[in-house]
Formats: C-alpha cells, structure tokens, sequence
C-alpha cells in the first residue's frame, strides 16, 4: 500500500489545502492529514478545532484519515508506515524551504517528498492571508470552505474585543 502523509498546521484549512490533498489522493493508496500541534506557537484554532475542521473538509475523500503529530514530522511517518510527504509549492520561494526540508528529512529516514504544484487559482493562497483579510472585512468565502467561515469570523471577532488596541 503506498501511504502519503499532507502535513501542515491548517489554521485555518483553505480552498488550496483541499487542491493538493484531493490530488494526492488519486497517487496514493492512502493520505493521511497530519495536523502540526506545537504548543508553543499561537494559533486562531485548536488543535482540536482543526481536525474536526479538516476531517469535515476531506469526508469526500474515501482514502483521506486526518491525524494530529508532535514532534518531527520523520517520526510521524515512521509510526505510521508512511512512505511519502505530499507538499504543495505555490511559487518559487515555496520550493527553497521545501527542497531544504524535503533533504533534511530523507536524511533522517528513508521518505520521499513529492512536490505538487498548486493548481493556478489557489497558487496565491496561505492561511495567513486569509486570515489577515478576513480580520479587515474582506470577504474570504471563496477561499475556504464554507464551514470555516462563521468560526474563522468569529475567532477573529473575538481577538479584535480583545485587544482593541
């Protein structure tokens, strides 16, 4: 069975996101989305909130599991008999850091990294953006599914009272 793993933190899942998971699920037997839980960093959502936000976005998908990893995404994979990491490249710059990462981690064990180049209407997209024009009333709704919309509205809502400053 050849399994691939979509990793990323999703916060929150975009239009672009499902794209390159879609598409990986027609190469692979099995995908597996791998939510990043780092709790050092800040995130608008929960690591719980994604998940649930990302297995409602890929229930289309027959061969899609979502799964939350600490630690190196290599360990992930090795536990979970992974043989390929699926990255989707928006633009140049996305290829630097990933070639450097995709190196570093055959170095550490023995995965393949595929590159996926995101489809053209999505080549622009990145949760950051979405959620810094979403924040100013910019209408975000073609960008990510239309679930994620009256949370991500509300989490910002909420962050904005919260610091008006």
């Amino acid at each position: 069975m050849r399994r691939a793993v979509c990793p990323g933190s999703f916060d929150p899942v975009t239009n672009g996101h499902l794209d390159i998971i879609g598409r990986a699920s027609t190469l692979f037997d099995e995908v597996i989305v791998a939510v990043g839980v780092n709790k050092s960093k800040s995130r608008l959502f929960t690591a719980q909130e994604r998940l649930d936000m990302l297995r409602e976005a890929t229930s289309e998908f027959d061969n899609v599991t979502v799964d939350g990893f600490t630690g190196l995404l290599t360990t992930f994979c090795a536990e979970n008999d992974v043989q390929a990491i699926v990255k989707g490249l928006r633009a140049v710059s996305d290829f630097d850091y990933e070639l450097q990462m995709a190196q570093m981690n055959s170095s550490l064990t023995d995965i393949e990294t595929v590159f996926v180049p995101t489809s053209p209407e999505w080549s622009f997209l990145a949760s950051s953006l979405v959620k810094e024009v979403a924040a100013f009333g910019g209408d975000v709704s073609g960008l990510i599914p239309d679930f994620v919309l009256a949370p991500l509205t509300q989490r910002l809502a909420e962050r904005a009272a919260a610091d008006p400053g």
